[in-house]
């Protein structure tokens, strides 16, 4: 199990916007029910519009064992989302997870 699947806190502290054409009834591949509207182009992963945000999509306990349910029609946000960055550090932080080490980082570079 790679750091990621132990972790989940990225999709239990940011908020997930991208744009309407990322959705499966417009050609790409999110679940449109997923979703809320954000403006006329952007939508947001429900979940992530409130506080405590927790994306819809993730199932499990941050920080024991964790998943995305739509991991391979997951928005970009998520995709390009990397493990160890300040970013995970943060939110990692939130969570009283301490930062990923080194080794953690090489495994989470190629996720299954």
């Amino acid at each position: 199990m790679n750091a990621c699947q132990r972790c989940g806190a990225c999709c239990a502290h940011f908020r997930v916007d991208f744009s309407c054409y990322e959705l499966a009834s417009l050609g790409g591949s999110v679940p449109d029910g997923l979703v809320v509207e954000v403006t006329g182009v952007t939508v947001r992963m429900r979940g992530t519009d409130h506080w405590p945000p927790r994306c819809t999509a993730l199932t499990g306990t941050v920080g024991q064992q964790v998943a995305c349910a739509i991991y391979e029609w997951r928005p970009g946000p998520c995709r390009e989302f990397a493990a160890g960055s300040e970013a995970c550090t943060r939110a990692r932080a939130r969570h009283g997870l301490p930062p990923l080490s080194d080794s953690d980082r090489d495994v989470t570079a190629n996720p299954p």
